[in-house]
């Protein structure tokens, strides 16, 4: 190559790169004031509802039919968890998405979360987020390209703002994606975005912080026990993702209108209200805070968050399903620990993360995760174990719309060059014994 095209080729870089610095720091400045605006306005809906006497229950078949009815009015996109139809919008749909899905997400899941329904504030976010750069990026008149860019800024600025982890944040919003493979181009704006839209939130006082972990130095003991709690990991997480697709399709296939599933839904949580109060309500953000200040929960915990996160999506809910996930990973640690005589808080955080790797397919995300939540001392643990569970929950998932670009074993190939969902089994070679027998017979 000669010197002229070599110094081509880097104006064309540096062009590049503050072009999307300068796009990514605005749009993740932009997502993040919206997404501290929805956070903060929903923890004193929540604050509110929760100092009301017992009858503040009764709420929660109101709330499902207010966010059923607020979406059929503004913006039947916004039905359901969100991050799903926003990854479908990026592959499917040139990364179109209605500015309405934006108000009307905000209000369904205000409606949904207050009075305790079991859904996150993650996919919400996700929503709004994506919503407003791709409006941004229509009026910008953006390319195809550009626009899916900055749609994804988007997607990582709420990421960022709901976690806490900018880092983490933007190889989630990039990572979840593709299943097997990494865009590297997305992720100058996909940080940038993240960071920006994290000082906003701080700044506007979203408060972030998961008590102190103590990460127990590198040594076999402990690394073996968390390949065991990998392992058992892996089961809760096949256990979480199939759980939630199960109820469903269940509620999918009933033919009673959706206001009727709604009072079943809040049939089944008003009846765990009665019985275990709102411990297992709403997000699970307190219950995770207990696990990891080393607090038992019930051995039942992780079972019961997923149904009743599934009852609340499939009866006209609306939120997210990573946030309760979290949860869920962490009670699970918190069981295995109980169980066997070890550490709650240490193995309550690894299930936290572990339990993202594999329901979402996301093991890079879900380290660097945990690198930032609970330093760096826990990379060595988180990373087996993230891995492990990405591995062991096989071609599953709480999105259905990923697409999987690489296996997760040499063992599948794809039966369709053209079709990224028709990967099968790659096929034994069978040999005749008369054919061994021949070659052996000529070789001699």
């Amino acid at each position: 190559m000669s010197p002229i095209q070599e110094i081509k080729n880097e104006e064309i870089l540096l062009s590049y790169v503050l072009k999307w610095l300068l796009l990514s720091l605005v749009a993740g400045a932009l997502t993040g004031g919206l997404i501290a605006g929805f956070l903060l306005l929903l923890q004193t809906c929540i604050r509110f509802v929760s100092a009301l006497p017992d009858w503040r229950y009764a709420l929660i078949p109101v709330g499902l039919l207010a966010s059923i009815v607020s979406v059929r009015l503004i913006a039947p996109a916004a039905a359901g968890h969100g991050t799903d139809k926003v990854i479908s919008a990026i592959h499917y749909r040139a990364s179109r998405i209605p500015f309405l899905v934006v108000p009307a997400k905000i209000l369904s899941t205000l409606f949904t979360l207050t009075p305790g329904g079991v859904v996150g504030t993650e996919g919400p976010s996700v929503q709004i987020g994506a919503g407003f750069t791709s409006a941004l990026a229509i009026w910008l008149r953006f390319s195809e390209q550009e626009r899916k860019k900055l749609v994804v800024c988007g997607v990582c600025a709420a990421l960022s703002a709901v976690l806490g982890a900018p880092i983490g944040g933007a190889v989630f919003g990039v990572e979840v994606l593709f299943v097997g493979d990494f865009f590297y181009p997305l992720l100058l704006p996909a940080v940038i975005s993240s960071i920006s839209s994290y000082f906003v939130c701080v700044a506007l006082g979203v408060s972030y912080g998961v008590p102190a972990v103590m990460i127990p130095p590198l040594s076999l003991t402990v690394f073996c026990w968390s390949i065991a709690a990998a392992v058992f990991f892996s089961f809760v997480c096949i256990y979480h993702v199939e759980s939630i697709h199960f109820i469903s399709k269940c509620f999918q296939k009933t033919t009673l209108p959706l206001y009727i599933k709604s009072f079943i839904s809040s049939g089944i949580l008003l009846t765990a209200a009665a019985v275990w109060g709102d411990q297992f309500l709403g997000t699970g953000e307190s219950g995770l805070q207990h696990i990891l200040s080393g607090q038992q929960q019930p051995w039942y915990a992780f079972l019961l968050k997923s149904v009743l996160l599934a009852v609340t999506l499939s009866g006209g809910g609306s939120g997210g399903i990573l946030t309760p996930t979290f949860y869920v990973g962490a009670a699970a640690g918190s069981l295995f620990a109980g169980v066997f005589g070890l550490d709650i808080g240490f193995f309550g955080a690894l299930g936290f993360v572990a339990c993202i790797a594999g329901a979402v397919n996301t093991p890079l995300a879900a380290t660097f995760m945990a690198v930032e939540l609970f330093g760096h001392e826990i990379a060595p643990y988180a990373g087996t174990v993230c891995i492990i569970c990405y591995m062991l929950t096989g071609q599953r998932s709480l999105y259905p719309t990923q697409i999987l670009v690489q296996p997760k074993s040499d063992n599948f190939i794809l039966a369709d060059p053209t079709d990224r969902r028709s990967w099968k089994v790659r096929p034994k070679r069978v040999f005749h014994k008369k054919r061994i027998f021949r070659r052996k017979k000529n070789a001699k």
